[in-house]
């Protein structure tokens, strides 16, 4: 086959995929409306009443509930407000992702509006044609501003109320520390780090500019003098060897996942971590379980959770553990134990008490348990190996 063809093969396959995820938009719309007509005849309160949907979505996509939740609004939306963006993704010209930036960025607008942006940007595929994705998402934006500029005031009244702070992992055993706040005090904090870091640069200092203001951003907000001195709490879960020294396999950040060992016992040696002993099953790799006769897990059984889950138990999501849940209820005879627990995040615990979802331990080489879905899908649900495991 010569270069050309690949090409025009490479083209074709990208149209087929919008095409079908305008598919998927579709059957996402559809399903929800049969949802809540079937909830709506169970006598479900309104608000109630679709629950469940984003996160069978979600499984059926392999992708967190957040992303499901996410195509299900953008499949309600082209369905039923935005007929030209959903005829562009069916003759595969214009992307889910670019679907989805126009979808979120006239969520708050009336649906005449919505329709209006929808007819400007989409009615012709000739006009986005050489549009990056930043420039598409600029001019949905004006036109958003433009039809409706008291709506806007409002959303960014309740966007500077959502402002906060949060960390994720980033490769080589670094993180990521993010703060969403309003834009003036985003351009004042990066100037202000900026004017400190030339400061330092001017006295010689052979660190580079960028290094320079990331320790000075940890130095203002800790109020210690060096980055590399901040005393901090860091569960470690690692072997006796890699703690002693030995080359093997990597110790886990609980929450932020594999650190090197040689890392992990610089953090160690320096302070930077508290060591607390846990034991596995070397066959299977699993923690030892923990039980408690309370209705309520107990502060060390949510630890002990927390460790070996490490992020939601639910196939695909990965968020942060917020909530501790029976995997078996309680009011169906399940114990308040480690086998009958997992770590989940909040929109998950909420989730899977829809109707129709249910929820058991499986046996299995490691900690396990069975989601089955109110359509009757399966999918199961397997803790992470531990460090240490044979």
């Amino acid at each position: 086959m010569d270069e050309a063809t690949r090409i025009d093969r490479t083209a074709l396959y990208e149209r087929v995929k919008n095409a079908l995820s305008a598919a998927q938009a579709v059957e996402a719309a559809a399903l929800d409306a049969s949802v809540r007509v079937r909830h709506a005849a169970r006598g479900m309160r309104q608000e109630k009443q679709g629950q469940g949907v984003g996160l069978e979505i979600a499984l059926a996509r392999r992708e967190s509930p957040r992303r499901g939740n996410i195509h299900l609004g953008l499949g309600k939306a082209l369905v039923s407000e935005m007929p030209h963006t959903l005829e562009r993704m069916r003759e595969g010209v214009l992307t889910e992702y670019r679907a989805t930036i126009l979808v979120r960025e006239t969520g708050y607008l009336t649906r005449e509006e919505r329709a209006q942006i929808d007819r400007l940007v989409c009615g012709d595929a000739a006009t986005f044609e050489g549009w990056s994705d930043t420039q598409f998402e600029r001019e949905v934006k004006r036109h958003a501003y433009t039809l409706a500029p008291e709506a806007v005031v409002k959303r960014h009244a309740r966007a500077v109320s959502e402002r906060h702070v949060s960390v994720r992992p980033a490769p080589d055993a670094m993180a990521y520390v993010t703060a969403l706040v309003p834009m003036p005090q985003a351009v004042t904090v990066k100037a202000c780090l900026k004017r400190d870091a030339d400061a330092v640069k001017a006295t010689g200092d052979e660190r580079t500019h960028d290094q320079i203001e990331a320790d000075r951003f940890v130095e203002l907000l800790t109020g210690l003098g060096s980055a590399n001195e901040v005393p901090v709490t860091v569960n470690l879960v690692m072997t006796d060897v890699a703690l002693l020294g030995g080359d093997c396999e990597p110790a886990q950040a609980v929450g932020l996942g594999p650190i090197p060992s040689s890392i992990a016992r610089r953090w160690v040696k320096t302070g930077l971590a508290w060591i607390r002993r846990l034991y596995i099953r070397p066959k299977t790799g699993e923690l030892v379980g923990m039980e408690s006769r309370r209705r309520f897990f107990p502060a060390k059984l949510k630890q002990f959770l927390d460790i070996r889950d490490d992020v939601c138990r639910t196939p695909y999501c990965g968020a942060p553990i917020r909530h501790h849940d029976h995997i078996l209820g309680r009011q169906h005879g399940g114990a308040t134990s480690s086998v009958n627990g997992a770590g989940v995040c909040e929109g998950c615990n909420y989730t899977v008490e829809a109707p129709g979802f249910t929820a058991k331990p499986v046996d299995g080489e490691r900690h396990a348990y069975e989601l089955r879905t109110p359509t009757g899908h399966r999918y199961v649900s397997i803790a992470p190996k531990a460090t240490g495991a044979a």
